[in-house]
């Protein structure tokens, strides 16, 4: 319905899931708890505006409903008319934006972790950020349009990052 119930929903499909990865590795929980929550929200996020039109397919979106009101498109849309509405895009938009807020915030949360513990969260934020770089830049008029981090960029962060 709104985006207080979409962070609730990224808590339970993904941040859950930094805060297991976190209690295994022993992150200290005051500073994984931040690293959890930023990052799960991101990469959750990044799916949600990855998968639209997958998931319009099967008549789900997952866009906050008082975003896209806030755009003019109205409750009642079926997923498909949502993503033909000349303003989706805007709304696309601005859930993009607070996407990048929560990788910034992931990226400092990471920064005051032990790298070596977190390497694996480090490794995922930068591929899922090159995704997600990917899909601004791709725009949302054109979903249909797949977005990936080749092969070679993602075999660079596992270098870059991952093994230092």
């Amino acid at each position: 319905a709104d985006m207080p119930e979409l962070e609730f929903y990224c808590d339970k499909v993904a941040c859950a899931v930094g805060r297991l990865s976190n209690r295994v590795s022993g992150v200290e929980e005051s500073l994984g708890e931040a690293a959890a929550v930023a990052l799960g929200q991101a990469l959750q996020l990044t799916n949600i505006l990855r998968d639209l039109h997958e998931d319009a397919g099967l008549d789900r979106l997952y866009l906050p409903r008082d975003m896209l009101e806030s755009h003019g498109i109205g409750n009642s849309a079926s997923a498909g008319a949502v993503l033909d509405h000349p303003a989706f895009g805007a709304a696309c938009e601005e859930l993009a934006g607070i996407a990048e807020g929560r990788y910034r915030e992931a990226e400092s949360a990471l920064s005051a972790c032990d790298s070596r513990i977190m390497r694996p969260a480090i490794v995922m934020m930068h591929v899922y950020r090159g995704i997600f770089r990917r899909l601004r830049r791709r725009g949302w008029n054109r979903l249909r349009d797949r977005v990936s981090v080749p092969m070679w960029q993602k075999l660079w962060i596992l270098c870059r990052y991952g093994l230092t």
